[in-house]
């Protein structure tokens, strides 16, 4: 998670300030680490704090905070567009997605490093981050295919 300060030296180097809303949306992913929060669901969270920011504002901060790297940007194949804080220290996490019910599922386990030196050697290409998805079925959902329900 990217602390307070980096925050605050990640908007003055894009040009920006910290403001109350921009801490508010911070903040409310802070909260919900490791959570993948749509904009209506960062909304929902900082207007339980304070009434006054409005959605556009959750959208323009959203955007900026992607752009400036403090939010990672996550779909899943469903239209939906979701940000979760970016983790300073690694890459991307990865994730599971079931195809019958949804859930998604985090790991971290990152096997790539390998694979990742050999693309750059053998493509000049300086890679900085990936994202990898695996699709199946969660284990009730799994369990639900094997009993035949």
């Amino acid at each position: 998670m990217i602390e307070k300060q980096d925050l605050i030296r990640l908007l003055k180097d894009g040009g920006y300030k910290l403001t109350k809303q921009r801490e508010l949306v911070y903040r409310a992913f802070a909260k919900h680490q490791g959570e993948h929060l749509t904009t209506e669901e960062a909304f929902r969270i900082v207007h339980k704090m304070d009434r006054s920011v409005g959605i556009a504002t959750i959208y323009r901060t959203t955007q900026l905070f992607e752009q400036l790297g403090i939010l990672n940007t996550i779909t899943f194949d469903d239209g939906i567009v979701r940000y979760e804080l970016k983790d300073a220290e690694a890459h991307r996490h990865h994730h599971l997605i079931c195809i019958q019910c949804g859930h998604v599922t985090e790991f971290k386990l990152d096997l790539l490093e390998n694979l990742e030196r050999e693309i750059e050697e053998e493509e000049d290409f300086k890679i900085t981050d990936h994202s990898l998805k695996f699709y199946g079925y969660c284990k009730d959902c799994y369990h639900d295919i094997e009993q035949g329900d």
